[in-house]
């Protein structure tokens, strides 16, 4: 079969770790079949009769990963902060997500939920679904059919929840099965979304469910998702459950559900010292909220330390706890958050810097999903063209410069084009 070259040429700004921001003008991006194969300031040897695109003005990115947002909320972004997140999940979030057993209704908020991924560029992404499995197929479908890449789960709740919105554990059970199974059965409609485990958090799973989970990931190798010390009335309230464990992160553990295979936990804010070292040696990903955080008083994760000790970092928007699926509103307000954090409760360590932000949104959490979130050879090709000129000041800005102000003063509208493995990806739906 012949191989698909495609060549480019546009000012990139990527990252390779947590601490360089790579900048390169007029570079040249050479593409076989949605693989990078390198960035030189010429045109490569073998790519001479290749048409170039080239992206006049503006620069391009990588795009974005979205490593922890729950699509079922989509209705309730900006809604309920004056409230903390127990409260929260019992006032707006559990009567929104029951509402998911109406396929027709899961549909409408399902396809607004996908726009919105493309519209802000995160074009991967790690889902929180509903117990719903019909509805979570149906969200894995929308999401192939707009040409994502993404990793959705049905949720697991089996205590400690409405019982309107509560399975018990053997619906839990054969919920899950035949959901795995539905995966299995609709592979070719699912394209690059793939399945992942998610109990909810420890509260709403009982020992018995979150065991069957951990047998069920290490069997079939399944990633698992969940929640970990977001809030510090969660975290006494798991350790009335669980008073044996060490810790939170324990519980999770001892079920086999935190790095046996391919884990993100979201938040992370109130770890131990201990607990930060359990996740570094099982190679978890931390997913980094801050939107949500701010929003819902839960706290500051302290994540330039987590960059500092070597654990795996990405960013989500976390909606609806965060008010927006924007990347860049989620870095910057990671960035502000950081600074906040050194100045009130360790200034011997420094904050984020702009790389790191940056890594997080890109690399970091693209990682998860393989060679993911840079221009680097190999990588798949995904990326945003930025067309900044409406945040032109008249003055000759660097390319770093230039994603600074985009990063604080951007949003979707400044994202002109969004490709993801080589491939334009056109505005989903018929919009």
């Amino acid at each position: 079969m012949m191989k698909q070259k495609q060549l480019f040429q546009a000012d990139l700004i990527y990252t390779t770790s947590p601490e360089q921001l790579i900048t390169q003008s007029a570079a040249y991006i050479a593409v076989t079949d949605g693989k990078i194969e390198g960035v030189s300031s010429g045109i490569p040897a073998g790519y001479e009769q290749v048409p170039v695109r080239q992206f006049s003005g503006g620069f391009l990115i990588p795009a974005f990963t979205d490593l922890h947002v729950h699509a079922p909320q989509i209705a309730n972004m900006g809604l309920g902060y004056d409230c903390e997140l127990l409260q929260w999940l019992e006032r707006y979030t559990f009567p929104e997500e029951s509402r998911y057993q109406d396929l027709t209704y899961a549909e409408n908020q399902y396809r607004r939920f996908i726009h919105l991924l493309w519209q802000y560029g995160s074009l991967y992404s790690v889902i929180f679904a509903t117990i719903h499995r019909q509805a979570t197929l149906r969200l894995m479908q929308l999401a192939a059919q707009a040409g994502l890449s993404a990793y959705v789960g049905k949720v697991n709740m089996d205590r400690n929840a409405p019982a309107y919105l509560c399975e018990s554990q053997s619906q839990a059970v054969h919920e899950t099965v035949a959901w795995l199974q539905d995966c299995r059965q609709n592979q070719a409609s699912l394209g690059a979304v793939r399945p992942i485990l998610t109990p909810r958090f420890v509260p709403s799973c009982t020992p018995e469910l979150q065991r069957w989970l951990g047998q069920l990931a290490r069997e079939y190798q399944l990633p698992v998702q969940s929640h970990l010390s977001e809030n510090r009335d969660e975290i006494a309230w798991v350790h009335d459950l669980s008073p044996a464990a060490a810790d939170y992160a324990s519980v999770y553990d001892e079920a086999g559900l935190l790095g046996q295979t391919p884990t993100i936990m979201a938040h992370c804010i109130w770890n131990t010292d201990q607990e930060i070292t359990l996740l570094r040696q099982r190679g978890v990903y931390v997913a980094h909220c801050p939107t949500s955080n701010n929003n819902l008083a839960s706290g500051i994760a302290p994540v330039a330390r987590y960059l500092r000790e070597g654990l795996r970092v990405g960013l989500g928007s976390d909606l609806s706890g965060g008010h927006t699926p924007g990347m860049a509103e989620v870095q910057r307000q990671a960035l502000q958050a950081s600074r906040l954090y050194h100045t009130l409760k360790d200034p011997q360590s420094p904050a984020l810097s702009l790389a790191a932000a940056f890594y997080m949104a890109t690399r970091g959490g693209g990682a998860f999903f393989g060679q993911v979130g840079s221009f680097e050879p190999g990588f798949s090709f995904d990326a945003l063209w930025i067309d900044d000129a409406s945040l032109d000041d008249g003055n000759a800005r660097s390319l770093e410069e230039r994603l600074s102000r985009y990063i604080y003063c951007g949003d979707d509208r400044q994202i002109r084009e969004r490709w993801r493995a080589g491939q334009l990806l056109p505005e989903p739906f018929g919009r």
